[in-house]
């Protein structure tokens, strides 16, 4: 079944629950993001009896709003406790140290911030909300002077979101060792006998060792024949701690150069938020990942790969580095943009006041035309906005 949440379901996403006619639970947010009487909807109800009497029944969040749904009903469920782990950047830190005895990491409150001494914390060191979402708050550490600029924005009255406590709560922050390395995410979900089955692997670049910004995650056929086996060991291990089966997650980690895999976090239930990457593996792979997920199903690599070629497939994230607070901002120049791209799959445009950030683009570039994904993982915005 599937729980639908604020602030967004996209359209391919709807069109899964309507061709596949999976249950959606009948809650007032999925009502009004999704007002369609022809959707298979359960009530809350029926849910909760089916989650708690049947607990390894396939549930899927398209947000992580929905987990504060899950701590309100099934707070005492296995499942609510999985969440939970996942979510608390310091207790999954906790599950995994004996597997990372050389990973420093402890935790603060946001009051004890503004007078920490840094006596003990080496440089470069990364502070985070211990829950969080989409790089809000995250900052990597590699000097004093970035430090005291840091503790500048990490107060509450620079820190108010949209996003419930459960999903996003800046009251505590862990502060942990920078791991080297490159960055990967990856979709995948934990099957019925508690396998894990990745159903994507993306490259998360940055523009610099500063730089935190969710811009550009590419995949491609190299990537995933590159790094799935030692992944999915590795993801094994996570599940195995914890007991997960029909259980999705998009994982978050570095692969530094002797090809150690050393974890960031793991965000429970669902793929990439608002509805990125776990609709990307469809346009680049003809992978439905949701329903794949729902139908116990893993792909067939060889199959996959042999219909296509070197291209590389990405998620890129329009947010808001422009300068430019969103009340200034009249309209962005989408046409601009896409114009800029060698093939763009699809450009869905979100408002900036709404959702914090211009919208998505998934594209797809072959070899020789890759300076486009550099180009736009440095831009800084400004020339697409006109302001008021």
């Amino acid at each position: 079944m599937f729980l639908i949440d604020n602030p967004y379901v996209s359209d391919f996403l709807i069109k899964t629950l309507k061709d596949n006619n999976f249950h959606v639970i009948s809650t007032k947010e999925a009502k009004e993001l999704i007002p369609d009487e022809k959707l298979n909807w359960i009530s809350e109800e029926v849910a909760i009896k089916t989650l708690i009497n049947k607990p390894e029944t396939p549930l899927y969040l398209n947000s992580e709003n929905g987990t504060a749904w899950i701590y309100k009903n099934l707070g005492t469920s296995k499942l609510a406790n999985q969440s939970k782990i996942f979510k608390d950047k310091f207790r999954f830190r906790e599950l995994l140290k004996d597997s990372f005895p050389e990973l420093f990491f402890r935790i603060i409150t946001i009051e004890d911030i503004q007078k920490l001494s840094l006596d003990g914390i080496r440089f470069p060191f990364v502070i985070k909300p211990s829950v969080g979402f989409f790089s809000i708050g995250v900052h990597t550490i590699h000097n004093l002077k970035e430090w005291e600029s840091a503790k500048k924005e990490l107060k509450y009255e620079n820190l108010k979101i949209i996003y419930p406590k459960e999903v996003l709560n800046t009251s505590s922050f862990i502060i942990e060792g920078y791991i080297k390395g490159e960055e990967y995410a990856v979709d995948c979900y934990f099957n019925n006998i508690g396998e894990v089955v990745i159903l994507n692997i993306l490259h998360h670049k940055f523009s610099s060792s500063t730089d935190i910004n969710d811009r550009v995650y590419t995949t491609s056929k190299e990537i995933i024949l590159t790094y799935k086996e030692n992944i999915e060991f590795f993801l094994q291990t996570i599940g195995n701690k914890t007991g997960l089966k029909n259980f999705p997650a998009h994982v978050e980690l570095r692969i530094d150069d002797t090809g150690r895999i050393c974890p960031i976090e793991v965000n429970p239930l669902r793929f990439g938020g608002i509805c990125s990457t776990g609709d990307l593996t469809w346009y680049a792979y003809g992978i439905n990942s949701y329903e794949y997920f729902m139908r116990n199903q893993k792909p067939d690599w060889e199959k996959v790969f042999a219909s296509r070629g070197n291209n590389k497939y990405s998620n890129i994230v329009l947010n808001n580095n422009s300068g430019y607070s969103p009340q200034e901002i009249k309209d962005f120049n989408y046409d601009m943009l896409v114009m800029e791209f060698e093939k763009v799959l699809v450009l869905r445009k979100m408002d900036i006041k709404k959702y914090g950030v211009f919208g998505f683009l998934f594209t797809e570039t072959s070899p020789e035309k890759e300076e486009e994904l550099n180009k736009i993982l440095i831009s800084d915005l400004k020339k697409y906005i006109n302001i008021e």
